[in-house]
């Protein structure tokens, strides 16, 4: 698979590579496939953000869709120059059922995208590692039993989506006092299909078996790798997400988590490198682009 060719626009000397589709036009393409009862749609929201849409309801994962670490850093010594443009302003995110947060990190939590989210879409459930309610509860400002907490080994139903708890390490797989799992990477099931999400994590033994069974059909892994002297936690590198992949039995591995900020991101065309040497599909997506199951 070879990515298809790049649009930039400049920034204050920065390349902002520009959605495939974002705001009105991206949410006119997924209302399109709501009535679609044979296939899901997965869009890439950026940096570890997605929208899965099945049978006409949506679950949103981990999404980033604000400045807010750009104002936060941006007077320190760890800039968040954004790379790419935001894909869809979240107040135009609407029919929403589920939306995940797999730990507290600001690109994983974030208020400015999450709290419109959960204002404009009534009944929407909310899915977080069990360790962060209160963290959870006021960042976003709701109440502390609003959220459905999970740990590594549990599973909730939430209408025809059944998502089960997997430990992530970043860097450490942390717990709080009860055992509770403060990073989460999450299986997600729906009619014959799973899709593992792993949330921030860097390589750990024991993610193999514990993910292996589930036979995927997508894993959705971090690619920026682990570098201490960007002070801030690691991820996957792009050789350990393909032999993820790969020793999983993951039927397509989309890359996450690289083009958002330029001090903490990776090249992904190592990625295809490492995934056209073990034999792994995969899908590279643009900002805004659609995965869709055959």
């Amino acid at each position: 698979m070879l990515l298809g060719s790049c649009d930039w626009r400049f920034k204050s000397n920065v390349k902002v590579i520009k959605a495939v589709k974002k705001d009105t036009e991206l949410i006119n393409e997924m209302d399109s496939l709501l009535s679609d009862e044979k296939h899901f749609h997965l869009w890439w929201l950026g940096q570890s953000g997605y929208l899965l849409q099945w049978k006409g309801k949506r679950v949103l994962i981990d999404p980033y869709l604000s400045d807010s670490l750009t104002k936060k850093y941006a007077a320190t010594d760890r800039p968040h120059v954004r790379m790419s443009e935001r894909v869809v302003d979240p107040a135009l995110l609407q029919n929403i059922s589920i939306v995940t947060s797999s730990h507290n990190h600001t690109d994983h939590l974030d208020a400015e995208t999450l709290m419109p989210v959960l204002r404009n879409n009534p009944g929407i459930k909310f899915i977080i590692p069990e360790a962060n309610r209160d963290f959870v509860a006021e960042r976003v400002k709701c109440q502390k039993q609003f959220p459905i907490g999970l740990n590594e080994g549990r599973t909730v139903t939430v209408g025809e989506f059944t998502f089960s708890g997997m430990p992530a390490k970043h860097n450490e797989i942390a717990r709080d006092e009860n055992g509770n799992c403060r990073f989460m990477g999450y299986v997600i099931e729906f009619g014959k299909y799973r899709i593992y999400h792993s949330g921030d994590t860097i390589w750990f033994d024991e993610m193999v078996d514990l993910v292996k069974p589930f036979a995927v059909d997508v894993a959705i892994l971090p690619i920026n790798g682990n570098d201490p002297l960007r002070k801030v936690a690691g991820n996957l590198n792009c050789e350990e997400a393909v032999k993820l992949g790969k020793l999983i039995g993951a039927k397509v591995v989309i890359p996450c988590h690289y083009d958002m900020f330029t001090f903490n991101t990776a090249e992904v065309d190592d990625f295809i490198k490492e995934a056209d040497k073990l034999d792994q599909p995969y899908k590279v997506l643009k900002g805004g682009e659609r995965f869709s199951s055959n």
